[in-house]
């Protein structure tokens, strides 16, 4: 029951609180709406105070802009009047050099009207004396024919006659003081082209120096102990027979202590052999398969040392752009050898004696170095092939894009084929220089000593001559003849003989001189 009571009081009141509530909100929101209008007004306030600021600087600056674009047109304008005072003064100038100029043409117009008087008085003059000077022709010419016709009289011979006579005169005396001339010419040439050959050859001699390689068939390979030669030829000696299939070397084991030699004629496969072994008894593994596996990766390694060394040999002689292929050719020659000298080095040499000599005669220094470092590449490859090296060599360089004159100059440096430029001159030269130097290649004593009995055998084979003496290492023979059967022109034609002899049968590095001395003692007594 007095819960009952409590709820009913509790809602009267409430409804008595409602429309007490609804009037204190009006009052809020009118008090808000009050201060919300004061704001707005604030703000309208400040709105306008901050246009008219914007409008009056926007006033100044518009009178700002308007004075900088009056000075603006201003300088213009001055710069206008002064172009055009410019101007004006220019073509014030124009007309005063134009009025001198036709004061001057007047001038010249004036000195070339006198001129042309004077040369029409001129002409009138030459032309009287060109009808005296043609009467005074007409006189001598009468004189002429008188006095021929007199003179013919005398001499009992017409004017065709004597003339004819005087010409061959006259012939004969022209052509025995041209072939005079001719020979001392022909004589000042060969002196002076030898005297410039000479100079030329020492030049390039004297600036090239080059270490020579001897050649050898054999290569040894130090062992550490006696005991590594057994374990070298194995069981049964299927090691050495591995090494030797491998390599196709021989591998002489004999009584000398720690020490295997290997022989061969191929330079590569005794270096390949070389290489192979020496790895062999470092690593201590010595068998068949080890062996096969050694000598292939020895292979690959050469091949491209082989290469590197090409490279390197190019870029010391300074000559760029070989194909690699000839490269590759070119580092095989550093194993090959000619009458004991390394024919890589060989190569080298030329191209530098070429290179001198080509840029004494102002030719191509570049491509001179290249045909002499060029000439011997058929070396690498002519036990492979069929044909003379010189031939071979050209052929490969042809193949590798070569110039046509450096494959001329490769074929021509032993005349397999005519030389075609001077370039290919030139590499012969170089060659026989650089083989034909003291020093420079090696021969056993027994063939050198039987190649200087056959050369003076063949100078004393003809008739007249009475000793020969071979010098200078062969390099020279002097042959001595009787004075009484052999004559000063037929001493000349006796050492062209010799020479053509010897280069037909013999077989020899660089030149032989031939020198025939002729002696006339004249013996007569005081009594």
């Amino acid at each position: 029951m007095e819960l009952v009571l409590v709820v009913i009081a509790l809602a009267i009141g409430i409804g008595a609180g409602i429309p007490l509530g609804i009037k204190l909100k009006e009052k809020k929101d009118r008090e808000r709406l009050a201060s919300v209008e004061e704001k707005a007004k604030e703000l309208l306030d400040k709105a306008k105070e901050e246009a008219e600021r914007l409008r009056q600087e926007a006033k100044i600056e518009a009178r700002e802009e308007a004075y900088r674009y009056k000075e603006k047109i201003d300088q213009e304008y001055e710069e206008r009047q002064r172009k055009l005072a410019e101007q004006e003064k220019r073509l014030l100038e124009q007309e005063s050099r134009l009025s001198e100029k036709e004061s001057s043409l007047e001038r010249r117009s004036e000195q070339i009207e006198r001129r042309a008087e004077e040369l029409d008085r001129k002409e009138k003059a030459l032309k009287q004396h060109e009808v005296e000077l043609e009467q005074e022709k007409q006189k001598i010419k009468a004189l002429a024919e008188a006095q021929q016709k007199e003179l013919e009289k005398i001499a009992q011979l017409t004017h065709e006659e004597a003339k004819e006579i005087v010409l061959k005169k006259a012939e004969e005396e022209a052509r025995e003081e041209a072939a005079r001339m001719l020979v001392r010419i022909e004589t000042e040439a060969k002196e002076e082209a030898n005297r410039r050959a000479r100079e030329i050859l020492a030049l390039a001699i004297s600036r090239c120096a080059t270490e020579m390689v001897t050649e050898k068939a054999v290569s040894v390979v130090p062992l550490p102990s006696e005991d590594m030669k057994g374990r070298i030829i194995g069981r049964e000696g299927r090691n050495i027979r591995a090494l030797e299939a491998a390599t196709g070397v021989d591998l002489i084991i004999d009584d000398t202590p720690e020490v295997v030699v290997l022989s061969g004629f191929n330079p590569l496969r005794r270096e390949v052999a070389r290489i192979a072994l020496e790895r062999l008894i470092s690593d201590g593994r010595i068998h068949p398969a080890r062996i096969e596996e050694v000598v292939k990766k020895v292979e690959e390694e050469l091949d491209v040392t082989i290469k590197e060394i090409g490279e390197r040999a190019a870029f010391d002689v300074g000559v760029y752009g070989l194909s690699p292929e000839l490269l590759r050719l070119l580092g095989k020659l550093k194993y090959r050898t000619s009458y004991s000298q390394n024919v890589l080095q060989h190569s080298i040499e030329v191209a530098y004696l070429c290179g001198v000599m080509a840029g004494e005669l102002g030719l191509d220094v570049k491509k001179a170095k290249r045909a002499g470092l060029l000439h011997d590449i058929g070396k690498a490859v002519d036990q492979e092939m069929e044909g003379p090296h010189a031939l071979i060599g050209a052929e490969l360089a042809k193949k590798y894009g070569e110039d046509e004159e450096i494959v001329n100059a490769i074929a021509a440096h032993h005349e397999d084929v005519p030389p075609e430029s001077i370039l290919a001159i030139l590499v012969q030269a170089a060659d026989a220089v650089s083989g034909a130097r003291p020093g420079a290649r090696k021969e056993l004593l027994e063939s050198y000593i039987k190649r200087l009995e056959t050369l003076e055998k063949v100078a004393t084979s003809f008739p007249g001559v009475q000793k020969a003496y071979a010098i200078q290492a062969g390099r020279e023979i002097r042959v001595i003849v009787d004075s009484h059967k052999i004559g000063d022109a037929e001493a000349v034609h006796l050492s062209r003989d010799i020479a053509k002899k010897i280069e037909k049968e013999l077989t020899y590095p660089g030149q032989i001189k031939v020198t025939v001395i002729r002696e006339t003692r004249a013996v007569e007594y005081a009594r």
